[in-house]
């Protein structure tokens, strides 16, 4: 998985490319550790992500808590295949997906 980091004052966003699975999902978990202190806005860009498992549902879980005490989340351009992973999973009923 590739992860491009963008960060304006309060808004950081990371967009991500390629897989996020047991493989992957430590290396966002430590981005987002390292760099969501502090920030309001969390933008997450799928618009290259292809494949979601559980253990980055959990990245995404964690880091929505984070976010609700501190500002908001958003995830955008989610492709058909994880969005049916976010349905199936109730996590389109707790995500601000766009």
């Amino acid at each position: 998985m590739i992860i491009t980091k963008k960060q304006d004052t309060n808004i950081l966003e990371f967009a991500l490319e390629g897989r996020l699975d047991t493989t992957t999902a430590p290396l966002l978990e430590t981005e987002l550790k390292d760099s969501i202190n502090g920030v309001k806005e969390l933008v997450l860009d799928f618009k290259t992500l292809e494949y979601i498992s559980s253990a980055g549902l959990r990245i995404l879980l964690s880091a929505q808590k984070i976010m609700n005490k501190q500002g908001k989340m958003t995830i955008k351009n989610v492709c058909s295949d994880i969005m049916d992973v976010f349905e199936i999973t109730g996590f389109s009923e707790i995500l601000n997906i766009e």
